[in-house]
């Protein structure tokens, strides 16, 4: 399975006075889109991408598990250390899928009501796994779809992001006892391929070993 995200602009910036001198920030916007050919060329068939909202509502919105992190993180689980909002409402309009973040009182959470203060444009990357079929000159999104989070928070929407597309959309990831790894078959082949012939088979053996403990 990949791990991929596409970058949505169309972000708003809320806040809401709470107490004098104090109050809360919200981002609100797009943050998936159905059935339409993104900047990425990929596209999220509706009968793909509404079932896995519905889960992501069930599991992590409506128990308050929702996180995003603060730039563009290089896996699919969620690093706590980095979170900087959660995401309280996740809802269909149409062939979009609208969210509301609050940002949190955490220290990548204060970084971003920092950058807000300053007038920073601000936009949202969702963040999934899954599989992908090419068709007709684009991706097509397949049904093992999984989303780690609907919206983590990024500083340059509009900027060619080359290390996500080269480094953290490049990485294969598997299934381990339930945990999300990353495939490290091609690691393997290299050591085997850089060994000499001395030690091959012994090579061979070892790494062959390592492959059943993942497994």
């Amino acid at each position: 399975m990949k791990l991929f995200c596409d970058i949505n602009e169309d972000i708003q910036v809320l806040t809401e006075e709470v107490a004098p001198g104090q109050k809360n920030y919200f981002i609100e916007g797009i943050m998936l889109q159905a059935d339409i050919e993104n900047r990425n060329k990929r596209k999220y068939p509706m009968e793909v991408l509404e079932p896995e909202v519905k889960r992501y509502n069930d599991t992590f919105v409506k128990q308050k598990r929702a996180f995003g992190e603060l730039g563009h993180p290089d896996g699919p689980v969620i690093n706590l250390e980095r979170v900087s909002h959660m995401i309280m409402d996740l809802r269909r309009e149409g062939k979009n899928f609208i969210g509301r973040a609050k940002i949190m009182d955490t220290p990548y959470g204060k970084i971003v009501k920092n950058l807000i203060d300053e007038g920073a444009k601000l936009g949202v990357s969702t963040r999934g796994i899954g599989s992908l079929d090419q068709k007709n000159g684009y991706s097509v999104v397949k049904d093992d779809f999984q989303l780690a989070t609907a919206a983590d928070i990024v500083a340059d929407p509009s900027a060619p992001d080359a290390f996500v597309r080269g480094i953290m959309e490049g990485k294969e990831w598997v299934w381990n006892n339930g945990i999300l790894k990353q495939k490290t078959v091609e690691e393997m082949q290299r050591e085997v391929k850089k060994t000499s012939a001395k030690h091959l088979e012994e090579t061979k053996i070892r790494v062959f070993e390592r492959f059943l403990r993942n497994l």
